[in-house]
């Protein structure tokens, strides 16, 4: 009988088993929550919308949307249709809403679809209102005919062929539409998801199977510029998800799996492995809600919105918008924001790595000295 055999493993007492089945059902009940908390808490509000026509009837827009809790649009003047699409295609506003004698609304598909929507609402909103106004006209109209014809007077009839007003149509314009290949723009905000997962797989790969920081560092180029490519190809050429230029699209995700990937692999060389789960839990479960891919960043609690577009996810998202649909719009915020998070990564990957250095490197004074009881050996002759 082989006495070093090992026994049998305790068994777990049931307070521990109970214990660990709480905690892991309340992990579940926060990444649910980090997930469905966006669109729980999204709604229609201060969405920057251009508006123009005669001061009455802007007045009565305003008035109305007055009215909302909360507002959804802040509405700001513009001079012309002209300004109006100009600050379109800057993404200075998600469209806009021209009153006057052939009113218009203008939008915005590939900024934001359900932008879009909200504002193809408020032309079907006016178009109703201007109906009813004309068949109130008409019943007046026809209400006046009947009182002369009762009176034995002669009626005076309307102007024009038929003495029938004619109706305006509210006509709605898409000034940037999206792309053939991604008609609901579901596309590009479903990939926003994958590129960070995929950003934090790359991270986690180099760092564990990668040895040396200027490795490392290396392993993080190749990432980011294959992933680039490889997922541009995917998306853009063979899906038609992404549309205008290859490389520049190409670039911008490559920038932003390669900034988590760097911030994995700077947190890991300073903390170790926790610094894993510590830019996991960054990324996916903070940065990625609040990313506003699918919606407008002012749909979401106020500050978080804003707060989204400085993390990795958001700025990916608005820079690929931008750069995809509005070549005229600043994405120098975007850039930034992003080159920071990889240069960070980097940085701390650096000083991960000489700390470490330093720590396995012996101190001067901690050199040992010769014993000097040792005796020398003795050569015989």
């Amino acid at each position: 009988m082989n006495s070093s055999s090992a026994g049998p493993l305790p068994r777990t007492t049931w307070t521990v088993a109970s214990l660990l089945g709480l905690a892991g059902a309340a992990v579940v009940a926060i990444i649910v929550m980090a997930f469905v908390w966006p669109a729980a808490t999204s709604q229609p509000q201060n969405l920057p919308v251009g508006i123009s026509g005669p001061v009455e009837a802007v007045a009565v827009v305003e008035d109305k949307l007055a009215e909302q809790d909360p507002v959804p649009f802040a509405l700001q003047s513009v001079g012309s249709r002209d300004e109006a699409v100009s600050l379109i295609e800057t993404r200075g506003i998600y469209g806009a809403i021209l009153l006057g004698d052939q009113p218009e609304v203008l939008i915005a598909t590939a900024a934001s679809p359900v932008a879009a929507a909200a504002l193809r609402g408020v032309a079907t909103q006016l178009q109703s209102q201007i109906d009813t106004a004309a068949k109130s006209a008409l019943t007046d109209q026809l209400s006046t005919i009947i009182g002369a014809l009762k009176s034995g007077q002669r009626p005076q009839l309307p102007d024009g062929a038929a003495g029938t007003p004619e109706i305006p149509t509210v006509t709605v314009t898409d000034v940037v539409p999206l792309a053939d290949g991604d008609l609901t723009g579901a596309g590009v905000a479903a990939s926003v998801f994958p590129l960070v997962l995929g950003g934090m797989l790359g991270g986690i790969l180099v760092t564990l199977l990668v040895q040396g920081v200027v490795r490392r560092l290396l392993g993080l180029v190749v990432f980011g510029i294959a992933a680039g490519a490889l997922i541009t190809l995917v998306m853009q050429t063979w899906f038609g998800v992404l549309t205008g230029d290859w490389l520049l699209n190409a670039a911008v995700i490559g920038l932003g799996v390669s900034a988590t990937a760097a911030l994995i692999i700077g947190l890991a060389a300073v903390m170790g492995p926790p610094g894993i789960a510590v830019g996991a839990v960054l990324t996916m479960f903070i940065a990625n809600p609040i990313a506003s891919a699918a919606q407008p960043m002012q749909f979401l609690p106020e500050p978080w919105g804003a707060v989204g577009q400085f993390f990795v996810p958001g700025a990916s998202a608005t820079l690929l918008r931008s750069v995809m649909y509005f070549p005229d719009a600043a994405t120098a915020t975007q850039w930034i924001v992003l080159a920071t998070w990889l240069v960070g990564g980097v940085v701390l990957a650096l000083v991960g790595h000489h700390r470490e250095a330093a720590e396995l490197t012996p101190s001067a004074g901690r050199l040992e000295a010769p014993d000097a009881a040792t005796p020398e050996p003795v050569l015989s002759h």
